[in-house]
């Protein structure tokens, strides 16, 4: 299983949701190759389609996708048991990592 990490260098948060993840495919005893991806600039996020940081993906393919008209470098949000916060919860990322992997098998 292949795994895009998202973030821009001033995001606060990216780091917690790289622990997270790591979090998630341990309690599902999964093995993932997690690529950091640095987003640069505005041009890059655009190119990306970057949803602001930490973003996480597989195939391409954002895990909490959201249709925008302008992309750039910006913290991302999440929906959460506990209100918004700026990555996403051990088990929502469990969640996740387990709908990814059924297409890895």
């Amino acid at each position: 299983m292949h795994i895009d990490l998202l973030y821009f260098k001033g995001c606060p948060s990216w780091q917690q949701g790289l622990n997270n993840l790591r979090s998630a495919l341990e309690a599902e005893g999964l093995t993932a190759d997690i690529n950091l991806i640095l987003v640069a600039d505005d041009e890059q996020a655009a190119r990306l389609k970057f949803l602001g940081s930490p973003s996480f993906r597989s195939d391409g393919k954002d895990w909490w996708l959201d249709e925008r008209d302008s992309y750039g470098l910006s913290c991302r949000v999440y929906i959460t048991p506990q209100g918004m916060r700026g990555v996403p919860t051990v088990e929502m990322l469990r969640e996740q990592v387990v709908v990814h992997h059924q297409g890895f098998k």
